[in-house]
């Protein structure tokens, strides 16, 4: 139990249904729904749906998703893979003829197709109750009437509005100007493409006048897309990947996320006594930061779209876990581990939902950088995502940009297991940190006894290319220590991350947790 001198957040307690995601409205639509008879899927998906409303620099339909979930009575956890590919007539050849080393991060060539909307219609149709105009219909009202900037949100939205361009500007700021907090942001075109989709499902997205103005403002700016790109999304089921961190099985989804780099950590982890160590300290932040700057290595060499990765089970073998952490020197930094090659973001929501008869819902819902590619189409000011920046232009990496391939993916939903059985859905947002978040809060619960509430407040640390970034929550002395091992020590300007998770009970009262290093909260009936 936490010391209440100190501020600080509770767990939320409930047992009817539960819900923590990143902003209190999420959280309440989400509630809401379970409480009109919805199940958790439904709830999740009316609550995540909000969210680009109520935090648009992080997330809206323009974007993908993942999610896990596991339906009543336990069984096999399920997974969807919502996210979207390059263009059909896109190629790395292209890109390096044109001199590119990269692909440019606000450009159209970053914009992979937007698979989120069909992930969501497939799983309202196949998997929950309500249907989706009663999902939608909070969204709309939000969108049509406005809803308050929050602060951390407003915070966000200054630090990232440089990358708006043309009439995304006109969208995405009020009366021209970055919104301050407490200030009302309303997004009416959006809210008629919810009614679209509402009243037509999926296809009110991906054909016809919408999809048309998606394509029509990326064709006017270079890109490659056709409508056929966009008729042609489709979800995708597949099967989760896990590993066993001591008595728990954390549960991932499979490439092309990287939810693999996260279980190589907790078993590059393993290989070690973290739960000798000071939770807080020097040793255990060296040992994690050095895990995760091999383990990413790992990633940037094997991960790509799924039907291109050939070395998966090398990932999630224990003995290339025990190589790697052979490598590691307990007192010095490693100076050349490859660089992190990521294009690093921050921007991403992550909602999970519990319901009365057990359902449980890990859902993730990015546009990737923040505002994503900052371009939004000219008619409905869609804000399009930037996830074709994940991509390699190496010439035969498994995860080069090809037309129609999918790009490895930052954001990953987890759930933790015991003994078989799910006890907790959980997420961490941060782009390239949420293998390094899974990792630690799976150590903060089993290596230290921590509660859910607080394993996500504990400071955080990453080793962020070369920047070994470490919170304020932790001591000078501790900043000094891995100085002198060879870190390149900052306090960074944002918080690391943000996470969320719902414990099950064994008496069946359901447990929130809810990161204070954003404005939302769990909230339970």
């Amino acid at each position: 139990m936490r010391d209440f001198h100190f501020p600080g957040r509770s767990p939320v307690l409930a047992t009817n249904g539960m819900c923590a995601t990143s902003h209190p409205l999420g959280a309440k639509v989400a509630v809401n729904i379970l409480e009109r008879g919805g199940n958790a899927m439904d709830a999740a998906i009316a609550g995540a749906i909000i969210l680009g409303i109520c935090e648009p620099q992080m997330t809206g339909i323009g974007g993908d998703c993942f999610v896990l979930w596991q339906e009543y009575g336990g069984g096999q956890i399920k997974a969807l893979n919502g996210s979207g590919r390059a263009p059909a007539a896109l190629d790395a050849a292209h890109l390096r003829d044109a001199g590119e080393t990269i692909v440019p991060i606000q450009s159209p060539h970053a914009v992979s197709i937007p698979g989120a909307i069909d992930a969501f219609c497939h799983l309202s149709d196949t998997v929950g109750k309500l249907g989706l105009d009663a999902l939608l219909a909070p969204a709309i009202v939000a969108a049509e009437n406005g809803v308050p900037v929050a602060h951390r949100v407003a915070f966000d939205w200054a630090r990232d509005a440089w990358v708006l361009q043309g009439k995304a500007r006109n969208y995405y700021l009020v009366n021209g100007e970055i919104p301050q907090p407490g200030q009302i942001f309303r997004a009416p075109q959006q809210a008629e493409v919810l009614r679209r989709i509402s009243a037509q499902g999926r296809d009110a997205f991906y054909t016809g006048e919408i999809a048309e103005d998606m394509v029509a403002t990326l064709n006017l700016l270079g890109g490659r897309h056709v409508m056929e790109d966009f008729a042609n999304v489709a979800a995708t089921p597949t099967d989760p990947i896990y590993g066993a961190y001591k008595d728990i099985d954390v549960v991932e989804h499979p490439p092309n996320g990287h939810g693999a780099t996260a279980l190589l950590i907790m078993n590059i982890l393993a290989q070690f006594d973290i739960a000798a160590m000071d939770p807080f300290g020097a040793e255990r932040t060296h040992i994690e930061a050095e895990a995760a700057k091999l383990a990413y290595d790992t990633r940037n060499r094997f991960l790509a779209d799924a039907d291109y990765m050939t070395r998966l089970d090398h990932m999630l073998d224990v003995e290339t876990a025990q190589h790697l952490a052979a490598l590691i020197d307990p007192k010095t930094a490693i100076r050349n581990a490859t660089e992190i090659s990521e294009n690093v973001h921050k921007d991403t929501i992550y909602i999970t939902v519990v319901d009365r008869d057990g359902m449980s819902v890990s859902l993730i819902y990015s546009i990737f950088n923040g505002f994503g590619s900052g371009i939004a189409s000219d008619k409905f000011g869609i804000l399009l995502q930037n996830r074709g920046s994940g991509f390699t232009l190496e010439e035969g990496h498994p995860n080069e940009l090809k037309g129609g391939k999918r790009p490895m993916h930052t954001i990953i939903p987890g759930m933790i297991r015991r003994n078989g059985k799910v006890i907790m859905p959980f997420g961490v947002m941060g782009g390239a940190y949420q293998p390094n978040g899974h990792a630690r809060f799976a150590s903060n619960l089993v290596d230290f006894g921590m509660d859910p509430q607080t394993a996500i407040d504990a400071p955080r640390a990453f080793s962020d290319r070369g920047d070994m970034k470490v919170e304020r929550g932790y001591s000078d002395q501790v900043r000094r220590e891995l100085a002198d091992m060879g870190h390149d020590v900052s306090i960074p300007e944002t918080p690391i991350g943000g996470a969320q998770a719902i414990l099950i009970r064994e008496d069946g009262v359901l447990e929130g947790a809810s990161d204070p290093r954003k404005d939302g909260c769990a909230l339970g009936f």
